[in-house]
């Protein structure tokens, strides 16, 4: 890397290195056996991981992969790094991409510091967690504090409010709605135990959310969606939570059952965004635009569009060059 005193670190959540089930398997493992992925005491996570999930999991997983993946790599790698070398070239200072699972992995990257004395760290989620910007400065810390010389450290803060996030999401939605007649924005969901354990006086009452903890994820999101109706008049919408796992209780409403809902109320027409990630990816892609699609048409819709996430939007690179300068 650059011998540049100061480097800007970009983290994501990683992706695996082909839509394979043995490249699927071994990225499943890394990513399911965080303790802040999965909140289980050990033994517990292991038996769960290694005999329940692992052994049918990959090959649906590979299959979802499969529909999505580009001739680049995955839509998660390809979009990243189109971020970070459109950010590199705004910042005019280094900038270093990696991920908390899978390629390019953040010990390997921590480990071509040398000569950096002063590192910025970009976790790329809007919204705070535990098993996102947790886990993403939980890693960096520890493998930092491993090194003989720790640069300096400061960290972007989540961005769920950042006018140059919010203005670029709106400005792809604006030119993807269409005849819509609703847009919902689908978040990625949490389990509850997740969400209060982040902040004790979260989910206590309707309007908890009315507040901002710093580590309330729901709250957040929902701040989000206020913001991006700000800019959307006239637009209406509603905000759901996909990706629930488990038997656990899950933030909602369930963005598969509310897209049915919508449908067999007479709603014919949506558009969906997904402003809880910053690039497109499996659970954008496959999850919301195949599967999500599919149930919203068969419950009696007619139209579903997919907004894109924000990407390498100008917009959205710039609002993060300020972000960077800010912290």
């Amino acid at each position: 890397m650059s011998a540049s005193p100061e480097a800007v670190l970009m983290v994501n959540v990683g992706s695996p290195d082909a839509p394979t089930v043995p490249a699927v398997r071994r990225y499943l493992r890394e990513f399911l056996s965080d303790p802040r992925i999965i909140d289980l005491p050990g033994w517990q996570r292991w038996l769960l991981v290694n005999l329940i999930i692992l052994p049918t999991r990959p090959k649906k997983s590979a299959h979802a992969y499969q529909q999505v993946w580009r001739p680049e790599g995955s839509p998660l790698a390809y979009f990243s790094q189109r971020q970070r070398d459109a950010l590199e070239q705004r910042l005019r200072r280094p900038v270093l991409l990696a991920m908390g699972y899978g390629n390019p992995a953040l010990p390997k990257v921590l480990a071509g510091l040398d000569g950096v004395q002063r590192l910025t760290v970009l976790p790329m989620f809007p919204h705070y967690a535990s098993a996102t910007v947790g886990s993403v400065l939980e890693g960096v810390y520890t493998r930092l504090a491993q090194r003989p010389h720790v640069p300096a450290v400061k960290v972007v803060p989540p961005f769920w409010s950042s006018p140059g996030f919010l203005d670029a999401q709106a400005e792809l939605i604006r030119s993807r709605l269409g005849d819509a007649e609703q847009l919902v924005l689908s978040y990625h969901g949490l389990p509850e135990r997740q969400v209060r354990a982040a902040d004790a006086g979260c989910l206590r009452s309707d309007a908890c959310c009315d507040r901002l903890p710093a580590g309330c994820y729901r709250a957040q999101c929902l701040a989000t969606s206020r913001e991006l109706a700000a800019r959307l008049p006239g637009v209406k919408l509603s905000a759901a939570f996909q990706s629930r796992l488990g038997r656990d209780r899950w933030l909602g409403p369930a963005s598969d059952v509310h897209v049915a809902e919508l449908a067999k109320s007479g709603v014919r027409r949506i558009a969906v965004a997904c402003p809880s990630f910053v690039a497109d990816c499996l659970e954008t892609l496959e999850e919301v635009g195949l599967r999500l699609r599919d149930t919203f048409l068969q419950a009696g819709g007619s139209s579903f569009t997919l907004v894109p996430c924000v990407n390498d939007s100008p917009t959205f690179i710039d609002g993060l060059a300020q972000a960077v300068e800010a912290a």
